[in-house]
């Protein structure tokens, strides 16, 4: 465990003085069309995943690369880490993603954000905040650009589950384009608000598109089910403190206490 915050604290202070200075030299960047933002965005992270494989000893791994479909579309993911915020800027050109609107504020970050065209959406907002997400990205959908949505809204561990949000379900009905699910196991290695990178390689699976046409009561159960049951079948490390360990040692306690 040492180790892991001895290379955690290496990558995070290079991973930080990297992106000031790579960003503030970008900044003239900003006055150029949106596509040039995604494009600082993308050797950005290329970047910060070489520092992680370096560093941290952390790679990645996707699977279902051929289930990508042309653009426009929208990739339903898994939320688990600040890892999947990431990659989605080298596997597709140009994205759209959509984000708590707090990031774009960001400095150097946000506003490169901002610029690419993210979304950035009022998560207290309501009808009216859905609403935005809608026009928003049928300018994304005119444009070819893929969307990017985590159904969740949020982070979560692994081991936890929480109900889908209904943006994605609106986007479905309202835009008519294919959704793609993805599942990931990022949050064994990349914990919400964790310090720590552990080592070892983050899978994310590209699944099947669902087609646009079904209806809005059955779309959204139908993605739960195929991430979920993706997310489930993905590798689950062995560290001593994370979310699954955690979790069989809980209910280790709870059966020794049964008998």
């Amino acid at each position: 465990m040492k180790m892991i915050v001895l290379r955690s604290t290496l990558f995070n202070a290079l991973f930080f003085g990297w992106s000031t200075i790579y960003l503030t030299i970008c900044l003239p960047i900003l006055i150029l069309p949106p596509r040039a933002s995604s494009w600082v965005g993308k050797v950005w992270t290329r970047m910060t995943f070489a520092m992680l494989k370096s560093i941290c000893k952390l790679d990645h791994e996707i699977i279902g690369l051929e289930n990508l479909p042309e653009p426009p579309f929208i990739i339903a993911s898994k939320h688990q880490s600040a890892w999947e915020t990431m990659v989605f800027s080298i596997l597709v050109d140009h994205p759209c993603i959509v984000m708590k609107r707090e990031l774009n504020w960001i400095p150097l970050f946000g506003w490169f954000t901002a610029r690419s065209g993210a979304i950035g959406i009022n998560r207290s907002g309501g009808a009216s905040a859905l609403k935005q997400l809608v026009a928003l990205s049928r300018k994304a959908v005119a444009e070819k650009r893929p969307i990017i949505i985590f159904p969740e809204g949020t982070r979560v561990e692994p081991t936890k589950k929480i109900p889908y949000q209904p943006g994605v379900a609106a986007l479905y009905s309202q835009l008519k384009v294919p959704v793609v699910p993805v599942a990931l196991n990022s949050g064994y290695f990349w914990r919400r608000r964790a310090f720590a990178k552990r080592p070892g390689k983050i899978t994310m699976e590209i699944l099947p598109v669902i087609p646009p046409g079904l209806p809005r009561k059955e779309f959204l159960p139908l993605l739960e089910e195929r991430i979920e049951t993706a997310c489930a079948r993905l590798p689950v490390p062995v560290h001593h403190d994370s979310p699954a360990s955690v979790e069989e040692k809980r209910n280790r306690r709870k059966n020794k206490a049964a008998y």
